[in-house]
């Protein structure tokens, strides 16, 4: 079976809300987007590009997805991070999405929950999944997540959308700690279970 991966920056306080850019998501009234920016060290892409060479699909809300796709999906052959972010599958969770704005796109419009299951037990390597709150929060409460690769930043925002559900019960075990010359610590955890 497939391991999903659940892949976040997340602050002191668990917020993961517009990590990347000011206006990213202000859902909230949220004003503290591109949170992660001054924090940037290129050990921390290195990082990343170590979790994708065994990740061959994305699992994305509408928001994220639409972020990412407009961000990747321009960029020319033979860049690294585009080539490396173009290559997976893309499983876009929406109702409201007409047609895939990213090549290799499978749009998941009913039965999220099944659909995921589906897709874990299909042969492949892992499904990565990344901002998207809502989805990694009814991932979270399905059991459906495998592991967390959580890139902690040493700043506290106070309100924000969090990475981590109320209600959910579950244990994780750490698997690695890496500390970055910045400052944030990558923590990578997998699930327990019983």
């Amino acid at each position: 079976m497939r391991k999903l991966i659940v892949s976040e920056f997340v602050t002191l306080d668990g917020v993961m809300q517009a990590p990347g850019g000011k206006d990213e998501d202000r859902d909230g009234g949220f004003e503290h987007g591109g949170w992660t920016i001054p924090y940037w060290h290129d050990d921390i892409g290195a990082s990343f590009g170590a979790l994708m060479q065994d990740t061959d699909a994305f699992l994305l809300g509408r928001r994220t997805y639409v972020t990412h796709a407009e961000a990747f999906e321009p960029m020319p052959a033979g860049d690294f991070f585009g080539d490396m972010m173009n290559a997976p599958k893309k499983y876009v969770v929406s109702r409201t999405l007409k047609e895939p704005i990213w090549r290799n796109t499978t749009i998941i419009r009913d039965n999220v929950i099944e659909s995921v299951r589906a897709l874990k037990a299909e042969p492949g390597k892992n499904i990565l999944t990344d901002g998207s709150s809502q989805l990694v929060h009814a991932l979270f409460a399905h059991d459906l997540v495998d592991e967390l690769h959580l890139l902690l930043y040493p700043i506290t925002l106070g309100s924000g959308k969090r990475v981590l559900p109320n209600g959910v019960d579950a244990k994780f075990s750490l698997t690695s700690a890496k500390p970055y010359p910045s400052g944030v610590v990558g923590l990578h955890y997998a699930r327990q279970r019983s």
